[in-house]
């Protein structure tokens, strides 16, 4: 039995792994769209993109994200979508802190790399001096702020809403029950419901509806010639809204999705746990059953 734990712990060490790094490198590929299409729209002065651009590259960047990262982790690549899950029981509970982790790393890097790339017509656009505020600010290239006019409880129940139907239709496409699309399709339907939230709720304040999304790039900015200002703005009662709200909008659709729909499911009398099977000295282990958590 000593074997058969460690051959576990091995392959559930290199699962996990491969898992983290495919939620990184998702990440990084939907960021670096979102970040280079604003940097084109921002930095042209609306002469290279628009705002029907800016969410086609959003719901091309997920959906791209999925492709490199959906057949190892599921290709989550945002905290409230690993949040979903888990309510869903699709994701295992302690993989969510992990998955957090790497979507916000892969994130961070995402930002970092478009403004290496991006650099020299930065400057060119803000003479080298890096705002949050007036008629050259910058950062806005790679986090979200609201409209001036928008209160920050107007535009938490905006993220809240946003990410409400964002996570309802995610069960709704990737529900095995429900009317599901081929696998190879679901990351375009996964695209195409970040495209739709955006063509339709971003005048606020921007649909983060991703904490990663919006807080990794928001942390580079700060050590990268920003300063506290991306997190000070609106005398520090902004920059929590595009974290929390998504999480609290995840909740609520997760269990309206639940209630309403995923609880009214007849059971199969086909419907069997997957079991994954170890064979050690010629005899058969039953080792783990795996959550099915992915697309």
């Amino acid at each position: 039995m000593k074997g058969v734990g460690l051959m576990v712990f091995w392959k559930l060490r290199s699962r996990v792994s491969r898992e983290i790094i495919a939620e990184f490198i998702g990440s990084f590929i939907l960021v670096t769209f979102a970040i280079g299409a604003g940097a084109q729209l921002t930095l042209s002065n609306g002469q290279m993109g628009n705002f029907l651009s800016l969410n086609i590259a959003g719901g091309l960047g997920l959906t791209f994200g999925i492709y490199f990262s959906g057949g190892v982790s599921g290709g989550h690549l945002n905290p409230a979508v690993t949040l979903g899950f888990c309510i869903l029981g699709k994701c295992a509970w302690w993989k969510w802190p992990l998955y957090c982790i790497a979507q916000l790393a892969g994130s961070f890097v995402a930002a970092a790399v478009q403004f290496g790339i991006y650099h020299d017509a930065i400057n060119h656009y803000d003479g080298g001096v890096r705002s949050t505020y007036g008629n050259t600010s910058t950062a806005g290239i790679f986090s979200t702020f609201p409209q001036e006019f928008v209160s920050t409880t107007n535009a938490f129940f905006d993220q809240v809403f946003g990410t409400f139907l964002l996570l309802g239709c995610i069960h709704a496409v990737a529900d095995e029950k429900n009317m599901m699309p081929p696998k190879g399709v679901i990351p375009i339907a996964m695209g195409m419901i970040v495209t739709a939230i955006g063509t339709c709720f971003a005048f606020n304040c921007g649909y983060a509806i991703n904490c990663a999304r919006d807080f990794g790039p928001r942390l580079f900015t700060v050590i990268a010639g920003w300063g506290l200002e991306p997190i000070s703005y609106r005398n520090y009662n902004w920059f929590w809204v595009p974290i929390v709200g998504p999480l609290v909008g995840s909740v609520i659709g997760s269990y309206v999705y639940i209630a309403l729909i995923q609880y009214h499911w007849p059971r199969r009398e086909d419907e069997k746990p997957e079991v994954v099977t170890i064979h050690v000295n010629g005899k058969d282990n039953v080792a783990f059953e795996p959550e099915s958590e992915k697309f």
